[in-house]
């Protein structure tokens, strides 16, 4: 009995998200029916530390996730949704000091991404936002073996929160 109940309830969330006009689905977005196309620019990397092909991992690792996880069709003029922005920051600072040294044990790779969402089809602007993401991660030993594998994890947690923030209104 309690199955069914479930079962019931279940279905009926599913009918009344299905007739609201917004379409959900189950990798966490929220994306507007009538929204086709997203255009996705290039983030030029302004950071005072630079890593050469940062800029470019990260517009394409979002621009994979929006094509991994949306219907939405990516086209480069005119579109639906613009995504635009800077990589501001690119840091790397010690998290955790040897004892009796004066050596790092642990390091921290922080990325730092502005970026600003236009939802050109809301005409009061109030899904639209400029705002600045910042993710880390910790490492031991030197950055130079691990930076790429860093800098992959990195952008997947800092495209999620981009994308949660833009289509889960998070």
């Amino acid at each position: 009995m309690r199955n069914s109940l479930s079962a019931l309830f279940f279905v009926l969330i599913l009918f009344f998200a299905q007739s609201c006009g917004v379409k959900y689905g189950f990798t966490g977005g929220s994306i507007p029916e009538n929204m086709k196309t997203v255009n996705v620019q290039f983030f030029e990397n302004i950071a005072p530390m630079v890593y050469a092909t940062l800029g470019q991992n990260f517009t394409e690792g979002l621009k994979e996730r929006i094509r991994n996880q949306s219907r939405l069709s990516q086209v480069s003029g005119n579109a639906d949704a613009m995504f635009e922005g800077v990589i501001t920051g690119y840091d790397i600072t010690p998290a955790a000091v040897e004892a009796n040294t004066d050596r790092a044990a642990l390091n921290r790779l922080t990325i730092t991404v502005k970026v600003k969402y236009t939802n050109n089809l809301d005409e009061t602007g109030e899904s639209s936002f400029e705002e600045t993401f910042t993710q880390y991660r910790e490492f031991a030993g030197q950055v130079q073996a691990q930076e790429e594998s860093l800098n992959v994890e990195i952008i997947k947690l800092l495209t999620e929160d981009v994308y949660n923030r833009a289509f889960a209104n998070w």
